[in-house]
């Protein structure tokens, strides 16, 4: 029976590493994004007896993972064993040694049998053993980068509150943050968990006092974008973001114990279309419905700034990650290798991978020198060409593609065309440089090879 063991170092203590493993949060930050496990049941955490059920994806074929977990020694080691699932047998340590030369040392090792016996091996083996080693060299790589990212918030844990929770940047957050020993209170206009914090921005509701005790606040609830500019969308679009900011920036400027910090998200859309121009934050607004958006948005937060509230607007650029957005939807089209460019394809990108994301907002909230506008994009933007020939030879398809401009007006209309599609924005992070930020993904090729898994 094959056994595969993945084995990497970390400079912590050996409780700090095995710790990680049992918070909340962290077998979703292990998730691969170009696989992510859908967690259906969970019993208990990873001691003897607890038992965890998942969905995972690959391609189009789904599968239901039924595992228990035991062999728990506290701060050494625990194991999940199949149950029911893809795998004839599947039995994985997870196993945390003091390294001889000081930190940690986490070993991975699975044994692991294929249905079909030994035909099923021959046949498919090769391709488990290879998929085994990609998902756990992410894994490990990920676990080294968080560890990071929890450094930038300092020693002392924290309580954060975040809206948009349960979005894509706003679940990645808050698996980050509990993992790292911090406490998430999300506010929703449906609370789901204790702690929870009930809101309504059409209704101007939100109880300060529910607000008590809360360090940072993180404000990523809006509109999508990427949906139809109906006037209704429109409309949307603006209300959600210019109406949920004031509401919080008027309810914590009521609150005795006031927050460390607002961190109330915009978008590089602010600039408008401004072609091969380099702009950094001391870069002018331009035109636009997305630009007037973000400048309402952004403004919105007067009243907590007013009161002594440090602000910070990370303006987030295409936010790169197959969980969804851009390269969620692109990824599809690309992989039938029928992706190209949009138009004359000249048009700048100013794109982040979604982990610089969660490290940016971790430096913003850790550091207290940081404060208004601060552009979350990588240092090295490209022009849409340049972006699609690169996503089509990560995933080694053609991209001799054109989309042309007046396919998209059809689809989607001569306004959001322009804005959406065709916009060019060439935006350095000139603040976070500045600062001391490290990105750890500052060139494409690299960052698509991470999130995909290639």
């Amino acid at each position: 029976m094959p056994t595969s063991t993945f084995v990497s170092r970390f400079p912590l203590t050996r409780e700090q590493l095995f710790a990680w493993h049992e918070r909340a949060g962290a077998f979703e930050r292990l998730s691969p994004p170009w696989a992510p496990a859908q967690v259906l049941e969970r019993h208990g955490t990873i001691h003897d007896g607890d038992t965890i059920a998942l969905r995972t994806k690959a391609g189009p074929i789904a599968t239901t993972w039924r595992m228990t977990h035991g062999d728990f020694v506290a701060g050494r080691q625990f194991r999940d064993s199949l149950q029911s699932g893809p795998f004839a047998r599947w039995s994985h340590l997870h196993r945390v040694d003091d390294a001889p030369d000081g930190g940690a040392t986490l070993h991975d090792e699975i044994t692991w049998a294929l249905p079909g016996g030994a035909l099923g091996q021959a046949v498919a083996g090769w391709f488990a053993s290879r998929e085994l080693a990609r998902v756990f060299r992410y894994r490990h790589q990920l676990m080294s980068r968080d560890f990071a990212r929890h450094a930038l918030l300092g020693s002392k844990p924290l309580t954060v509150a975040i809206t948009g929770a349960s979005g894509m940047i706003g679940t990645q957050l808050t698996h980050l943050l509990t993992t790292g020993g911090h406490t998430v209170r999300a506010i929703a206009r449906t609370p789901r968990a204790p702690g929870d914090i009930a809101w309504n921005p059409q209704r101007g509701t939100l109880d300060p006092r529910a607000l008590e005790g809360v360090d940072a606040v993180v404000h990523l609830a809006g509109a999508s974008i990427a949906d139809k500019w109906t006037g209704e969308q429109m409309r949307a679009i603006r209300e959600s973001r210019v109406q949920g900011t004031a509401l919080l920036a008027r309810t914590l400027a009521q609150m005795e114990r006031k927050p460390r910090v607002l961190v109330s998200t915009s978008a590089v859309g602010i600039y408008g279309d401004r072609g091969g121009d380099l702009l950094d934050e001391s870069s002018a607004p331009g035109t636009g419905f997305l630009a007037d958006v973000a400048r309402q948005w952004e403004s919105s937060a007067d009243p907590a700034r007013a009161a002594g509230i440090r602000v910070v607007h990370p303006r987030f650029g295409l936010v790169l990650t197959p969980l969804g957005g851009l390269l969620g939807k692109l990824l599809p089209i690309f992989n039938m290798g029928a992706g190209g460019k949009v138009g004359s394809g000249t048009q700048w990108q100013s794109w982040v991978a979604l982990d610089d994301v969660l490290g940016a907002l971790c430096f913003v909230i850790g550091h207290d020198t940081v404060s208004g506008p601060v552009n979350v994009v990588a240092p090295n933007p490209v022009t849409n060409a340049e972006f699609t020939r690169v996503l089509a030879h990560v995933l080694v398809r053609p991209s001799f593609a054109t989309v042309p401009p007046f396919a998209l007006r059809m689809a989607f209309g001569e306004q959001m065309t322009r804005e959406v599609f065709l916009a060019s924005q060439k935006v350095r992070p000139a603040v976070l440089e500045h600062a001391g930020f490290q990105f750890d993904f500052s060139t494409l090729e690299p960052a698509l090879r991470f999130l995909l898994g290639k």
